[in-house]
Parts: C-alpha cells; structure tokens; sequence
C-alpha cells in the first residue's frame, strides 16, 4: 500500500510524506522546494518530489490524509473563544478565522487542490484531527511499543494540548487542553513582544534567556506549574502594542524590531522560557500520571523548545524521552501518512528511527551539472570527508552538501554548515558574516556517539538535536564554539551506521585534532529555508562568508 500525507492549511509549514507497507520512504517541507520559509501554500512542489522518489504515478496512491483538522470545528472553537471572551475578538483574528474557512472549505482541505495539480480522483481522500496526526507521527517514529505521548502547540482545531497512551500500536486520547489556552499562544505572543516574529523566532527567545536573570514573573501571564496550566490569553493577544495594551501595562513598551536588546528584554526571555519549562515538567508528570508509562513521545511546536525537552529528560519521569524529529506542522503529514495503516490493520507501524534523511538526493553527475552552469573552478576529490576534515582543522567554514536531505528544522551532516567548535570566537564570525543573524545566537555540535559521554550529560543517544545537555565544565575550554553561556549545548550523537559518510568526516577531524566535534548548523541564510539543491548551495556558498564548499565528490573554494 501507498500512502500520502500532506499537511495544508495551517499559515505555514506545509509538507508531504509518502509511505510504502508502513515505511517512510519520503518526506519534505514545501518551503525547502519552493524558497520561501514557513511556506503555507499547498505542497504541490514536495508532493512532486516525493512521487518521483517512490517511482510511482499520482494514480498509484491509495489514500491520502491532510493532518490539518476540520476548519469548521477550528471555526467553532473561534467564535465560542469570542463570545466568551476568553481571547480578545480583534479584527485581525476575526479575519484570519474567516479567511481559514473559507480557504480550507473551498479547497476541501486540498482535496480540489490535489486533484486540479494531478488530474486523479481515485485515491481515498480524508482530513483527521490535527492532534492526532503530531501524536501518530511522533508515537510510530519512537519504535516504543507502550508510551506516553504529549502534543504541545499553538493550536489544533479546538486543541492547545493533548495527551495520549499508545499501546500495542494503537493510541488513546487521555487528556486534553481546548485552545486558547495555550502554551504555544503564550510564548508566541511573548516573542511578538520582544520585536521578533511569532510562530517562527521563538528559538530566538530561547537562545537569548540565558543572558537573563530570575527577577521578572510570569504569572501575570500564565500559571505554569498547575494541571492543567493556565494562560490569562486575554493578555496575550491584541498584539497592537498601544499604551492600552496589557503586555505593555504590565511590562513597559514592546521592543520593536531591529531595536537594540537591552537587559529587561533578556530578564523577561529568561521568564518566559523558565514558564514553558515548568509547564512542560506539569504536563509530563500529568501524562506520566495518566498513562503510567515509562516512555515519553513529545511533538508539537512547543517541542521544538529543546531547552524544556532537556529539562524533562534530565527529570528522571521517564525512562526514554523521543521528540519527534519534526515536531512542529511540517511533521503531522507523517502521522498523516501513517494512520491508514492503523485503519486497515488495527495498528500503527513502529519504526525506531534512526535518521531522516527522507528528502531529495542528488547524484555527482547532477551536482557537476550545476557547477558548469555557473561556470566555477572545482576540483574533484576522491574522499571528501578528509578533505572537509584538513579544512575544518585550518579553521575554514565549510558548506557541507551530501545525500538525502533531512527532514525537519535541524541539519544532521547532509545540509549543514561545519566550522571547528575549538575556536572561541567562532560563534560570532557564524552568526556576523555567515548566517547574518543575532550575536547572541548558539551553535550546536555533532559529536561522534561513541565519545559524547566524554564531553556532555548523556542519557543515551541525542540523534535529531531535539534537546539540550550540560557540556562536562573541564570541556568547556576545548569547545567554546558549541557551548552556550549557561554551559548547555544541543548535541547530534552521530554513529557510523546512521551516515557512515558524515561519522568519517568528524573521525577524520578527531585524528587531526584530538576532538571528536563539529560545529554544524544549518546550511541556510536568515529568513531563508535550508538549501535542498546544489544551485541552493552554490546560491548560499557565494552569499555568505564561507570558505569552501563539499558537493558531494567537488570542492568549490573562494
């Protein structure tokens, strides 16, 4: 059987995923084809791609699910959210409501879509609760066989939260938090606050909490450490950010963006992040409580804040902890992908991932293709991992393009950018002259698994960099690059079987250096998705300060 799941519908992160007997054999991000970060429109580009992975025709398909979830429930939960007064009824979220039924019902949750891009009207079209898809997703990918699943995020329908048991393949829903009181709503209004974008920069708050310190409260806000939380949204959402404006009243005026950040802005984004913390530890004891399992799945946008994933593993409430290497909407049309196969055989697959490297690849004749297109000087290399290895030792930053790309917001050393984690002042050439973003950004390393315990708290492996660990303090000297001020890191454990390719090249780099780490972060610009394509790369290479470029067996240098 051939499934597809996409997920459309959302205002961002739209994305396909298409399976064989039960195994993912494909899956991106719209945005990754099309240029555009967070890209919202119908995956049209990713559905492509993935059919031509597969090698089938539209028409082999047998089902195909969109985890968007009904937008007449979503409009519902709305309007009771308005006349209850639960949520400010301002125009701009009166209108965005609307527009999002009207869309979804014209398009039938992409079923017109699907059927005007690819002229067939065979294959089983349905829409499921969009909740369900992050909890599908994340509880099939874990491999556990009895586990509790948490889903944390903006919103589903009418859902901010939700927790499940799954068992034998199959998931009950145990708990759930109606929207809009929301954990998701709360830190997404508070990084509109601080002057960056909502439903995108929250990394950014994460990052700068750190530099602050414990003075300023939450609680005005949100009562973080009570089942269920509580969000005062009334607070959070004119976004206006007039003198009239509760935000402001209670914490003075709005940084705008490109405003310098000064020390109230860090105290408030070290209150900020230490609620969601407090609040994940709430729901996981809540979860642990109602499942009596002890293993944990965590999806939903809110478990992108690798901070609290850390915190909740280190807790010791669970025995293993798996967050959902796309945790956020781009990985319901995983869950999506997968649920016919609950439906037909009474349970779901259980993969125990170990990698997703689901995206398109390119061959060495595809990648010359493009290098002659541009009309650059390259050379080929026979073992391009030594070469990127001597590289990284002089201290060059490289772009690093190999094999499939992942799948989900982190590179893993097939997208990445590398740099030596030895340098200290590193962090600020990345951020200033190659990424062009905020000083105060971190890094992150990927670590050969056999050594990481030598260099950070491990619990066991940390694959998709999808939660923080402490850096042991007497390592901090020999890798500043990867360590943030607070001395936490978000670490990729790399083993020889998951990218054998990616493994030699830190192996090499260890032989020439006596430490087993990289830096690596993601091989995009600002604003920009993380290239998919040897013109992306080429694009970015001569856009940024980098030094030299691996595409796959060639090495472009400035």
């Amino acid at each position: 059987m051939i499934t597809m799941g996409i997920s459309y519908g959302r205002y961002h992160d739209s994305s396909a995923c298409i399976t064989r007997d039960g195994h993912v054999i494909f899956a991106s991000a719209e945005e990754r084809m099309s240029g555009v970060k967070h890209e919202a429109r119908f995956p049209s580009l990713a559905i492509r791609a993935g059919l031509e992975c597969a090698g089938v025709g539209p028409g082999a398909v047998d089902a195909i699910y969109s985890g968007s979830g009904s937008p007449w429930e979503a409009y519902g939960t709305d309007l009771r959210s308005y006349l209850f007064g639960t949520i400010a009824p301002t125009a701009q979220n009166a209108y965005l409501s609307t527009l999002g039924l009207f869309n979804m019902v014209r398009d039938r949750n992409g079923k017109n879509c699907y059927r005007s891009e690819f002229r067939v009207s065979q294959a089983r079209f349905r829409t499921i609760n969009h909740h369900l898809a992050h909890a599908v997703s994340a509880y099939a990918l874990s491999g556990f066989d009895d586990a509790a699943v948490l889903v944390v995020d903006g919103r589903g329908s009418k859902e901010a939260t939700s927790i499940w048991h799954g068992v034998d393949g199959r998931l009950r829903l145990c708990y759930m938090i109606r929207w809009p009181n929301s954990l998701g709503l709360f830190y997404a209004s508070m990084t509109g606050y601080l002057g960056f974008r909502p439903n995108c920069d929250e990394w950014k708050v994460m990052g700068l909490a750190p530099y602050g310190k414990p003075g300023i409260s939450a609680r005005s806000l949100i009562i973080p450490d009570q089942a269920p939380y509580w969000v005062h949204t009334r607070r959070l959402s004119d976004h206006m950010w007039t003198t009239h404006d509760p935000l402001v009243k209670l914490f003075g005026p709005a940084r705008q963006p490109g405003d310098a950040v000064n020390q109230q802005h860090k105290d408030i984004a070290f209150a900020v992040q230490d609620a969601c913390e407090i609040a994940m530890l709430t729901l996981s004891r809540e979860a642990r409580r109602l499942t009596g399992s002890s293993c944990l799945c965590l999806s939903g946008g809110v478990a992108l804040n690798s901070k609290a994933n850390g915190r909740i593993a280190a807790s010791s409430l669970f025995d293993q902890v798996f967050v959902d290497p796309a945790p956020a909407d781009d990985g319901v049309a995983v869950g999506a992908a997968l649920l016919p196969y609950l439906e037909r055989d009474g349970r779901l697959p259980r993969l125990s991932i170990r990698d997703s490297y689901w995206g398109r690849s390119f061959s060495d004749a595809d990648i010359e293709v493009a290098l002659r297109g541009c009309k650059l000087r390259y050379v080929s290399v026979a073992e391009p991992a030594l070469v990127a290895a001597q590289l990284l030792a002089e201290s060059k930053i490289i772009g690093w393009f190999q094999g499939r790309a992942e799948f989900g917001p982190r590179a893993l050393g097939n997208r990445s950018i590398l740099a030596d984690p030895r340098a200290g002042d590193m962090p600020d050439k990345l951020n200033r002259v190659v990424k062009f973003r905020e000083p105060w950004r971190p890094f992150a390393p990927s670590i050969l698994a056999e050594h990481a315990s030598d260099y950070i708290d491990l619990g066991g492996p940390l694959r998709f960099m999808s939660m923080t660990a402490t850096v042991h303090p007497e390592r901090r000297v020999t890798v500043p690059a990867i360590t943030h001020v607070d001395g936490s890191t978000r670490p990729q454990t790399v083993e020889r079987k998951d990218n054998s390719l990616y493994w030699q090249l830190i192996e090499e780099f260890r032989k020439l250096t006596g430490v087993p780490v990289v830096l690596n972060t993601s091989f995009n610009l600002q604003g920009e998705p993380i290239v998919d394509t040897p013109g992306d790369a080429l694009r970015t290479f001569f856009s940024s300060g980098l030094d030299a470029l691996v595409l796959g067996g060639y090495l472009v240098q400035k």
